[in-house]
């Protein structure tokens, strides 16, 4: 069997993150990781590999992004994952979640026999939440989103899947896209072992013309949305201190009715 899994390097959610003048997020100026999504992403292909009879399943990983993305790249191959494919052209700078989902559906088809891609729910820095199912519109695959649990026995693979709807038990045939969220588990700490052997695993690193993407349908300029406006977070402000003097439960319900919390 063989999985590809979607990650991707995003600014650590600890450091201060900033836009730039084009509404683009400024990688710059914050530390970045691998997107804790990510990260149960590949916990959840690493699982599946280790439950497949054989031992032939191959876990390759896929990120789109700017050299600096190699390092997170790394990390998931230190993790357990087989190989790597890195989408990295300029041209790719300032994409909107449809051009994303669509230069990584074309990006995955130059991966030889894919049964099954994972991928986490959403990252941390945008929440779009959508690319997954977006990814699998593009394939003409099914999506089965929001798992908690993946199974595969033979050609098809099931999920729990949990929802603030509840929790639904969804199979597909294969190949298939499945997106993890928190409760698929913890994901594992990579090794000295497993660091050292990844510097030896094969990193395919692929431009837009490589991949067969038209420059023209990606990056800002061609971006479907845009953003208009954005400020800063106001800074916390001081909380409103209530003395009881007799009358302290009425000024705390006074206080929460003018907030419209009751």
């Amino acid at each position: 069997m063989n999985i590809v899994v979607l990650v991707k390097q995003v600014p650590d959610s600890n450091s201060e993150r900033k836009l730039r003048a084009d509404g683009t997020l400024d990688r710059d100026a914050a530390d970045v990781v691998l997107d804790e999504s990510s990260q149960q992403a590949v916990e959840a292909a690493l699982r599946l590999k280790e439950a497949q009879a054989g031992g032939d399943a191959v876990v390759t990983v896929l990120t789109m992004g700017p050299d600096q993305a190699t390092d997170s790249i790394r990390k998931a191959l230190a993790m357990g994952a087989d190989a790597a494919v890195h989408l990295s052209d300029e041209a790719i700078a300032g994409s909107d979640a449809v051009q994303t989902a669509r230069a990584l559906a074309t990006a995955i088809g130059t991966v030889e026999g894919v049964d099954l891609v994972v991928a986490g729910n959403e990252a941390s820095d945008g929440r779009v939440g959508a690319v997954p199912a977006m990814v699998a519109e593009v394939l003409g695959l099914p999506a089965l989103t929001h798992a908690r649990e993946v199974t595969v026995e033979g050609s098809t693979v099931t999920v729990t899947r949990q929802t603030d709807d509840g929790v639904t038990t969804l199979t597909a045939q294969l190949p298939a896209v499945v997106s993890v969220g928190e409760k698929i588990g913890e994901p594992r700490y990579p090794s000295f072992k497993g660091i050292m052997a990844a510097k030896k695993k094969p990193v395919s690193t692929l431009s837009v013309a490589d991949a067969g993407i038209d420059a023209s349908e990606v990056g800002l300029a061609a971006a479907l949305t845009t953003v208009t406006s954005a400020q800063a977070k106001p800074p916390r402000s001081a909380g409103e201190k209530v003395t009881d003097e007799g009358d302290g439960g009425q000024k705390i319900a006074a206080y929460l009715v003018s907030q419209k919390l009751i």
